[in-house]
């Protein structure tokens, strides 16, 4: 029974002890602390840019929406240099534009003009077959303007996250028009070369 009290005794006046060495303490507990400042200065940094690329993206979508007359090639450039002054990412930006229709007798959507810059390419009948489940429900002959974006967010420094594509998939539809028209060069919606640029 004494060996027991004894070491009762002595664990008892060790969790009451204060005295320490603040060096030692400092030593410990400061790469962790620097550790949790840094990673949350990162992660925070991270979804502010996510949420910048976002209210990009609404932004472009919005300003097309709000169209009545022809949009051409230098419509499209100065949308991506709006693009990147908004999200201030310092990495590439990639916009793609797409105007998308709905055919009830075929069941189907239908692109009526895509451009792209930055992405390998523009969207086409086929592809949109893919994104159905992302697309909203219309009524026949309903069009509405699918904006993506993309950016790349670096980390400043290394907590465990790597770099990460930012992506956005907003739609909109036409405000003041039933549509938005393509005034550069025809558009081929079967043809998935056509108006892109890398």
């Amino acid at each position: 029974m004494r060996p027991k009290s004894h070491l009762r005794t002595r664990l008892s006046r060790f969790a009451d002890a204060t005295h320490g060495a603040v060096s030692v303490e400092f030593v410990l507990a400061m790469p962790i602390l620097f550790w949790a400042f840094t990673a949350c200065f990162v992660f925070f940094d991270g979804y502010r840019q996510s949420a910048v690329n976002l209210k990009a993206a609404y932004t472009i979508s919005d300003m097309i929406s709000r169209e009545t007359a022809g949009i051409d090639d230098n419509y499209i450039d100065s949308l991506q240099k709006l693009l990147t002054l908004m999200t201030r990412s310092g990495t590439d930006t990639a916009l793609r534009v797409t105007i998308v229709q709905w055919d009830e007798d075929m069941n189907k959507y239908h692109v009526d003009w895509s451009v792209a810059r930055g992405y390998q390419a523009v969207l086409s009948d086929a592809a949109l077959v893919g994104m159905k489940d992302r697309l909203p429900t219309m009524s026949d002959g309903e069009r509405v303007i699918l904006v993506e974006t993309s950016n790349t967010f670096t980390p400043s420094f290394r907590v465990g996250l790597d770099e990460t594509q930012l992506t956005n998939f907003v739609f909109t539809r036409p405000r003041f028009a039933p549509q938005v028209a393509w005034a550069g060069d025809d558009f081929d919606p079967n043809d998935d070369s056509d108006n892109a640029e890398g």
